[in-house]
């Protein structure tokens, strides 16, 4: 049974860990070939499984050293219908993919001390790129198309859904409406370009409210991700009622844009350090960020100097 899907602890004003930027930590620390970047396709073996076990266990490890909450986010950004089609997945085999990976999670939650408070997040990712829009869907088409996902998540032990790198409010709304649908408590993650504006040009605030307007306020909270802080902090208003609605931050360790990111063939790790101060300082913006992790680039080392700078200045 679900432990916290009617209740999430992150809602509560505690801090909560979540992990870094798993795809490029496997490719570029653990020199792993990951096709269209899909981490999801690690699960069909023991040996990948293993490799996925150790990284999450890395930043539980964190969080039990720090005496904070950590959501488990699973690996599953990449498995959706149009993206497992083309690793040779079925709806069969994608909707084994996609249990099997919170089943792991499970698993490695119920491996550490009760104490140790651990949501569980079936993580969903962009129909298309995640830098792009590309060929854009209706809100309609979007819930169409999650609820394969969500709804086989539904049936998991996963607490909640997070829907991350959203490059605009249409498929969102569809999401947030799949999610609904399936009774899962949702997050948002939107990410942003160099100018804090959604890859579709449109403002945060605006995909913001455009989604709770047309979902009655469906989503728990709402998240940036791929991004650098340098990125968005600008367009942040601590005064505004929509900045309250960002619970979570995962940028990205790089100052790169997108188009940059992918074109780079080395890894920009950024620094660390330099990357917990600036959570301190969106802390002091978001009045109620609580969930913190990385994206792009970011491993164990952001992520611990995250948490060492925000509880530094609480």
């Amino acid at each position: 049974m679900p432990r916290y899907r009617d209740a999430l602890p992150q809602l509560n004003g505690d801090i909560f860990l979540t992990d870094g930027g798993l795809e490029t930590t496997l490719i570029f620390h653990e020199g792993m070939d990951l096709p269209l970047f899909a981490a999801f396709d690690l699960l069909k073996t023991e040996a990948g499984m293993a490799v996925l076990q150790k990284y999450f266990r890395t930043y539980l490890d964190l969080a039990a050293k720090h005496g904070v909450g950590f959501v488990l986010e699973a690996a599953t950004w990449r498995a959706n219908p149009d993206w497992a089609a083309q690793l040779g997945y079925d709806s069969t085999s994608l909707a084994a993919a996609n249990r099997r990976a919170i089943d792991m999670l499970v698993d490695i939650r119920d491996s550490y001390a009760s104490s140790l408070r651990m949501v569980i997040s079936g993580c969903v990712g962009p129909r298309g790129d995640g830098y792009v829009v590309g060929t854009q869907m209706t809100s309609d088409e979007a819930t169409k198309y999650h609820a394969v996902q969500i709804t086989t998540f539904a049936e998991t032990e996963a607490d909640m859904v997070t829907a991350i790198t959203m490059t605009y409010a249409e498929e969102a709304i569809g999401v947030a409406t799949a999610a609904a649908g399936a009774g899962m408590p949702v997050a948002l993650s939107f990410t942003v370009e160099t100018d804090g504006r959604l890859p579709s040009g449109q403002l945060l605030h605006e995909a913001m409210e455009q989604v709770d307007s047309e979902t009655n306020g469906t989503p728990v909270y709402y998240m940036i991700n791929c991004a650098h802080p340098d990125h968005f902090d600008a367009v942040l208003d601590p005064d505004a009622a929509w900045t309250a609605r960002i619970r979570g931050v995962r940028a990205n360790a790089s100052r790169l844009s997108h188009a940059e990111l992918d074109d780079a063939t080395e890894l920009d790790d950024g620094n660390p350090e330099e990357f917990g101060g600036q959570y301190a300082a969106l802390r002091r913006v978001l009045p109620n960020l609580t969930v913190l992790g990385g994206c792009c680039g970011t491993d164990h080392r952001h992520i611990e100097a995250v948490c060492v700078a925000t509880l530094a200045g609480t």
